[in-house]
């Protein structure tokens, strides 16, 4: 089907529909699944232009709920045009904005419109925008939740950036009162300041150098303040980008207790370990930063296990100068790592090797986003009346990363040169091919999703083992 066209129906001997995959026939009316017809026969009535891909894999496009996409203020690091299109060529058909590192931050109702404006006519996939707390904005809240963010962000620790601070006990907790029989969710950068015992003249060029100044317990103390908070206050909390292992037994601790806390993990840490990273290797600086490998293995124990909710990208691109290449110094360099357009194929490279499926994907990166961010009435799943968004790909196909071949704006990225398993080959929101083997549609296509407010509404489901 050709960029930019309207389909009827979508023809596959793979459709994952919930825990089944099967031959169906996904049928699409006025941009919605209006129908799934098990087996792969013919269109349901004549006239239908049907789009058969095959053994391809059809699923729910992914919702990608972590994306740094810095406009306005820093499109040199990215924009909506690029990020966009980038999510498209990686099978995401959603992306929910994070408000920093755009200048100005979405921090005020004014801001979050300026947001707006900066995004109209720029998203080739629906875009959702998330809030942020910072001190001193919490009568800002209220306001932004009636105007439709999915929730708000707050750092723990400097977030990196001036016009982003982070906040106090005290801008927390008048942040949880505003929040309280909201239905919305506040998520945290969960690392904390700890005292550590300096080392003199450390290798900046080591990634040791810099993995021993953002220790485990920099985490394990965040989520401590985070589980606290939960718990007293019952608001609906998140945690975004778990690196560590250890703060698992405390976050299970406070759901046993009630806390209606979540949690994700990035593609980084279950596709990269310090053992990888060389020295002077900038690309691979991320906050908090990739641990070893057996950490690593305890995150993907952890996903099995549904101790850990959904798997998200945190695309974090900047400009190459930031990461500081030349200096290969790991103390000054950007944090932030762009892998907006390989999330999928890089979950599915390790993950198929660790026994998940298919609808376990479907589960850790469609469903759980959607839901976290309440937008799971409309996206995540593969069910009449929900948007037809659907990823087209190819599980068992190799692709190498080629700088050519990225979208992003700026194609600096710890996977150049790597092998995944799993290419996309089409994706189609609301019933519109946005992209198709390389290329896209003439004009973008997305639109801004709006969250409307809910007094207590909470979408959130206790994590089930795999």
């Amino acid at each position: 089907m050709k960029p930019g066209s309207k389909v009827n129906t979508v023809r596959s001997r793979r459709v994952v529909c919930g825990n089944e995959i099967m031959p169906a026939v996904v049928v699409i009316e006025e941009g919605k699944i209006q129908s799934i017809l098990p087996g792969s026969s013919g269109p349901p009535e004549a006239g239908f232009e049907v789009m058969d891909v095959g053994d391809s894999v059809v699923m729910p496009g992914i919702v990608d709920c972590h994306v740094h996409v810095n406009e306005p203020g820093r499109t040199t690091w990215e924009g909506f045009w690029t990020a966009t299109r980038a999510a498209a060529a990686g099978g995401v058909t959603t992306i929910v904005d994070m408000p920093l590192n755009s200048i100005p931050p979405t921090t005020t109702l004014d801001n979050l419109h300026e947001k707006m404006e900066a995004a109209s006519g720029k998203c080739f996939v629906d875009t959702a925008f998330w809030g942020g707390v910072i001190p001193g904005n919490q009568l800002e809240l209220r306001p932004m939740i009636q105007a439709g963010v999915a929730g708000f962000k707050c750092f723990l620790i400097h977030s990196g950036v001036h016009e982003f601070p982070h906040v106090t006990q005290k801008d927390l907790h008048s942040a949880m009162e505003q929040l309280q029989h909201t239905g919305s969710v506040l998520l945290f950068h969960a690392e904390q300041d700890v005292s550590l015992l300096s080392e003199e003249q450390a290798e900046p060029r080591d990634y040791s150098t810099f993995l021993k100044s953002r220790p485990d317990v920099m985490e394990l103390e965040a989520i401590r303040t985070v589980t606290n908070l939960c718990l007293q206050y019952r608001v609906r909390c998140h945690i975004v980008h778990l690196s560590s292992a250890q703060p698992l037994a405390l976050i299970q601790a406070a759901r046993q207790a009630g806390a209606p806390l979540t949690v994700e993990t990035t593609h980084h840490y279950l596709s990269l370990s310090a053992e990888q990273v060389p020295a002077g290797a900038t690309q691979f600086k991320c906050c908090p930063p990739i641990r070893g490998a057996a950490n690593q293995e305890k995150l993907w124990s952890a996903l099995k296990a549904g101790h850990i909710d959904m798997v998200v990208s945190d695309h974090s691109p900047c400009t190459p100068d930031l990461k500081g290449l030349d200096s290969g110094d790991f103390t000054q360099a950007w944090g932030g790592i762009s892998s907006l357009q390989f999330g999928l194929s890089l979950f599915w490279t390790s993950a198929s090797q660790r026994g998940f499926t298919l609808p376990d994907a479907v589960r850790l990166l469609c469903q759980r986003t959607a839901q976290l961010c309440r937008l799971d009435d409309q996206k995540g799943s593969l069910t009449p009346g929900h948007d037809a968004d659907l990823v087209i790909w190819d599980p068992e196909k190799e692709f190498q990363v080629k700088e050519e071949s990225i979208h992003h704006k700026n194609k600096l990225t710890p996977y150049l040169g790597l092998r995944l398993r799993g290419e996309v080959c089409a994706t189609i929101v609301r019933g519109r091919v946005v992209y198709n083997n390389g290329s896209f549609s003439p004009s973008p296509m997305g639109k801004h999703l709006l969250i409307p407010p809910g007094e207590g509404a909470l979408t959130w489901v206790p994590p089930c083992v795999c």
